[in-house]
């Protein structure tokens, strides 16, 4: 399991990604060479990206401590290449972490990932499509298609900062023993809603949002 690549955005301003307030958006994201910096970046709204460099356009629905890294893997944008009949670079979804022999979405939430020799990231996450991402791809019908697939890609959370590069080993430390996953909890939030009690077991690793989501769906 290794770090393909670190992907930093090149910010772009396009009147078609609406969801970004000033149409500020960061999914354009491309490799770069030589170590990067990750750490905690602070709460959602005020915290922008865990990567030094790295911009977040939409801090209302993206970036903060729960959603630090995103990561994808590359054998998904491999498989999405296909279908599409394109090509799909490192980045092209917007992940900062590009990964090689890494089930990124049957990772468990609240599993823990040593990247390289010294940065321990969290699995706390999944993520959602939305309309920059569908204007990023400008695929017809792509958030439903992304959303039947289920296999969107982890945020994870930052717990022990440090650099990371591209070639960087990746090894799981921590794997919890509930039955959670990334592809679960995606589910759940999407077409699956009768599953969000069942997300509960993730216990305090399990993203503020979520949790609520779930606890609303089992008071009902």
């Amino acid at each position: 399991m290794n770090l393909l690549s670190v992907n930093l955005a090149r910010p772009l301003h396009a009147p078609s990604y609406t969801d970004a307030p000033g149409n500020l958006t960061g999914i354009d994201k491309r490799p770069v060479s030589g170590p990067v910096e990750v750490a905690a970046p602070g709460p959602k709204g005020t915290g922008g990206s865990g990567l030094a460099q790295d911009t977040i356009g939409d801090m209302r629905h993206h970036g903060g401590d729960d959603q630090a890294v995103y990561a994808f893997a590359r054998e998904d944008l491999d498989d999405w290449a296909h279908e599409l009949g394109r090509d799909l670079s490192n980045g092209s979804f917007g992940e900062n972490l590009t990964t090689r022999g890494l089930d990124v979405n049957g990772a468990r939430i609240g599993e823990r990932w040593l990247v390289g020799s010294r940065v321990v990231l969290e699995v706390s996450a999944v993520r959602i499509p939305c309309r920059t991402f569908a204007s990023w791809l400008d695929e017809r019908g792509w958030v439903k298609r992304f959303t039947d697939r289920a296999l969107p890609g982890a945020y994870l959370r930052v717990i022990e900062p440090g650099p990371v590069s591209g070639g960087d080993g990746i090894r799981i430390v921590h794997r919890p023993d509930h039955e959670v996953t990334v592809s679960f909890l995606f589910r759940a939030l999407t077409r699956e809603p009768d599953l969000l009690p069942h997300v509960l077991a993730a216990g305090d690793a399990l993203h503020p949002e979520a949790r609520c989501k779930a606890l609303r769906r089992g008071a009902g």
